[in-house]
C-alpha cells in the first residue's frame, strides 16, 4: 500500500529481480544518479545493500520473488512499490532491455508519479500458504489430465479407443477394455494416474477443512455451484472485501469484463480482459457452466445466463457463462461482506433466525418485543432493493458464523 507518495523521499531505488542477483539504480531527491549496486537475492544481502538508505522508496516490479521481498523491506520501514507489469510496457518493449536499463526506469517512474506504476498489493503469508497448496492441487489435476490424454492417444495409434468415463475410474475402465501389456510401461502409466487421484483426494480433505474453518468461505458456499475449492479460492484472493468501494468492481478485477478500445466512432467489441488471477477466473466460470446445467436449482443467475443463450448456439452458451461468473463473483462479494442470507430467487435475504435474545424472550413471554423484532426484520426482508452489488444494498440481518451452514 502506498504512503506518502505526494512527498518525494530522500531516496528512490528501482530494483530489478532476478533469480541470483538483483540490480539497484538509486537517485536522491533531486533526481539525480547516486549509485548502482548489484544486490544478492537473500534477506541478508538485500539488508545490507539498502542499509544506506533508511526509509527510502524501493519500486519493484511483480514477480516470482516480489512478496517476500515486500514483506522484508516493508518490515525495515522501506516504502515498497509492486509495480503491475501491464503498466510497465517501457520496459518490456525497449530496444536496449538490460538488468540495469530496467532498474533504472522502474526507479525514474516510481520518482516521477508511482501511481502511473498502477501499485498491487501483495496478499499476506497466512493467505500465501493456503492458496499454496490450492495451486498444488490444481498442478497435480493437470498432470493427471495430461497422463489421460496420453494414454488415449497411445492406444489409438494401436487401433484401440478407451471408453469414456471419469478421471477417477480411467485405469479401471482402461484395464476392462484393452490388454495391459499392450507395450512396455503401460501398467506403469496407469498406475501413475491412480497415485495422482490418491494425492488429489489427499489434498481435497485439506481443501474441505480449510474452507470449514473459514466463515466467509461458509458464506460463500450458501450459492449452489460454490463449492469448497472455489469459495476458499475466492476469499483467499480477495483477502478484503473492504478494498473495493462497490462489488461491481470485482469482476474487473478477476478479468471478467470486456476489453475496449474505443477511438472516435470506432468501438468494437472485445473479449474480456483476463486480468486478475487466472484459476479463481477458472473456477468461476467452472460453477458458472454448472449454474446453468437443466438438473441445477433454479436461481436468478441461472435465469440470466438462460436468456443470454437461448439462441442456443456455442458463441453464446460461452458468452452467457462468462457473464454469470462475472455475476457470480459479484454475489459473493457482496455475500461476504454484509452477510446476507442467500436466496435464490429476487435476492431478497430472508428471516433466518434471530440471535439467541430472541429466543430467551419468546421463552419469557416477550412476545410485544418479539413481534416488533420480526416485523422489523420481515420489512427489510421485502423492500424493494437493487441486484447484488448495488450501492443502496442496506445490510439484511447477519448471522453468526456457527448459524451458517457448510
Amino acid at each position: 500500500m502506498l504512503k506518502n507518495t505526494a512527498l518525494t523521499p530522500d531516496y528512490t531505488i528501482g530494483f530489478d529481480l532476478g533469480d541470483k542477483v538483483g540490480d539497484a539504480f538509486i537517485m536522491n531527491a533531486n533526481g539525480q544518479w547516486t549509485g548502482s549496486a548489484q544486490v544478492p537475492m537473500t534477506p541478508a544481502g538485500i539488508s545490507r545493500a539498502f542499509a544506506e538508505y533508511p526509509e527510502a522508496r524501493v519500486v519493484i516490479e511483480v514477480g516470482t520473488h516480489s512478496p517476500w521481498i515486500e514483506r522484508i523491506l516493508s518490515r525495515r520501514g522501506f516504502e515498497v512499490i509492486v509495480a503491475n507489469p501491464r503498466r510497465t510496457q517501457l520496459i518490456a518493449r525497449s530496444y536496449n532491455k538490460h538488468d540495469r536499463a530496467d532498474a533504472e526506469l522502474l526507479c525514474r517512474q516510481g520518482y516521477s508519479d508511482p501511481l502511473l506504476l498502477s501499485p498491487i498489493r501483495h496478499r499476506g503469508q497466512d493467505a500465501q500458504i493456503a492458496l499454496a497448496t490450492i495451486r498444488s492441487r490444481d498442478c497435480l489435476v493437470r498432470m493427471r489430465t495430461m497422463a489421460i490424454n496420453s494414454v488415449r492417444g497411445l492406444v489409438k495409434s494401436f487401433g484401440f479407443r478407451v471408453p469414456r468415463c471419469s478421471a477417477e475410474t480411467f485405469p479401471k475402465r482402461t484395464r476392462e477394455s484393452l490388454a495391459t501389456d499392450l507395450f512396455p510401461g503401460f501398467e506403469q502409466h496407469l498406475n501413475s494416474i491412480e497415485d495422482l487421484t490418491t494425492h488429489i483426494r489427499a489434498m481435497d480433505q485439506l481443501i474441505e477443512a480449510t474452507a470449514m474453518a473459514n466463515p466467509a468461505a461458509a458464506i460463500c458456499r450458501q450459492v449452489p455451484g460454490v463449492g469448497p475449492l472455489t469459495a476458499l479460492t475466492f476469499v483467499l484472493t480477495i483477502e478484503d472485501p473492504e478494498r473495493f468501494r462497490r462489488s461491481r468492481q470485482v469482476g474487473a478485477y478477476l478479468g471478467l469484463t470486456p476489453r475496449r478500445e474505443q477511438s472516435g466512432d470506432r468501438d468494437p467489441e472485445l473479449p474480456i480482459t483476463k486480468a486478475g488471477d487466472e484459476a479463481l477466473r477458472r473456477l468461476l466460470v467452472s460453477a458458472a457452466r454448472y449454474i446453468l446445467r437443466d438438473a441445477s436449482p433454479d436461481t436468478d443467475l441461472k435465469r440470466f445466463g438462460l436468456r443470454l443463450s437461448r439462441n442456443g448456439s456455442k458463441r453464446d452458451k460461452n458468452r452467457a457463462a462468462i457473464a454469470v461468473a462475472r455475476k457470480l463473483a459479484v454475489l459473493l462479494h457482496r455475500l461476504w461482506l454484509t452477510g446476507e442470507v442467500y436466496e435464490p430467487l429476487d435476492y431478497v435475504t430472508t428471516y433466518a433466525r434471530l440471535p439467541a435474545e430472541f429466543d430467551q424472550q419468546q421463552e419469557m413471554g416477550g412476545e410485544q418485543t418479539a413481534k416488533t423484532q420480526r416485523q422489523a426484520t420481515t420489512r427489510d426482508s421485502t423492500a424493494k432493493r437493487p441486484r447484488a452489488g448495488g450501492p443502496r444494498t442496506p445490510r439484511s440481518t447477519v448471522l453468526a458464523a456457527s448459524h451458517y451452514k457448510a
